[in-house]
């Protein structure tokens, strides 16, 4: 009979030693990613198509994402500091969430679940059909070709969905608590500008960026990684779309505890 200590030791090893070749992959495609970053030819046209794509064609779910989740959230603020007879605090508790984890894991969230999907499945479609061989063949690095430009458009479009998420979101909740909830927009102002700092925005942009560039080489990554045809792809896909959102979760609490012994 197996000992349960060992069993469990057993399965903890296992687990490791499955995700050890995986990391180490992962971390040598990380490697090589930046090292084509900084090496020409430079593909501006690719990262100006990457731009529109990711956040031109993103906009508009972000956008309804922060207009709804402002709103919601500053009903379900007011709701709780009525009891205490604070409700002129709801303008900068919600601008503070917002600005520091609303806008960055919301915007994380949707681009993973948009764009890493997008980036998994047109480099795994190129994969298994033969067209990233193509590009060796004819001296075309497929890593700078395919995924440079994703990964640094998406590092440079995330803050600016985060600024525009921000902006729609405090929007969203100051026409709820001013016209909706009937909060005075004179307190309302001054409570946000004695509450609110710069750096509290820059919080918010910086977990953009690194939300962006994780999202960025899960998708590509996952995509160069895709065999067996159509099957592997959709695996791929959902692959990248499952750790791209973990991640943004996961590395958000961290950013959180470094971010605020910084700013």
């Amino acid at each position: 009979m197996i000992n349960p200590v060992s069993k469990l030791i057993s399965s903890i090893g296992a687990t490791v030693l499955h995700f050890t070749p995986a990391l180490g992959r992962i971390s040598i495609y990380m490697y090589h990613s930046f090292l084509w970053f900084i090496r020409p030819p430079f593909r501006r046209k690719l990262f100006v198509d990457e731009m529109v794509f990711m956040g031109n064609k993103s906009l508009f779910i972000v956008s309804l994402t922060a207009s709804f989740s402002g709103m919601v959230f500053a009903f379900q603020i007011y709701a709780g500091f009525t009891a205490f007879s604070v409700d002129s605090f709801v303008g900068p508790i919600v601008a503070i969430a917002v600005c520091k984890e609303l806008a960055p894991v919301f915007c994380g969230l949707v681009v993973a679940g948009r764009c890493g999907a997008a980036m998994a499945a047109q480099i795994g479609t190129m994969k298994v059909t033969e067209q990233v061989d193509a590009l060796e063949v004819m001296g075309v690095n497929s890593i700078q070709y395919l995924a440079v430009p994703k990964i640094f458009a998406t590092v440079v479009t995330m803050p600016m969905l985060a600024a525009i998420y921000m902006v729609i979101a405090n929007a969203g909740s100051y026409i709820v608590g001013t016209k909706v909830l009937g909060i005075d927009e004179v307190m309302y102002f001054a409570k946000l500008s004695d509450f609110m700092n710069f750096n509290m925005v820059l919080e918010g942009l910086i977990k953009a960026a690194v939300f962006g560039y994780l999202i960025a080489i899960v998708g590509t990554y996952q995509g160069f990684a895709v065999k067996g045809g159509a099957e592997g792809v959709g695996k791929g896909t959902n692959m990248a779309v499952v750790w791209g959102m973990i991640l943004v979760l996961v590395v958000d609490f961290f950013l959180t505890a470094l971010l605020s012994k910084l700013l």
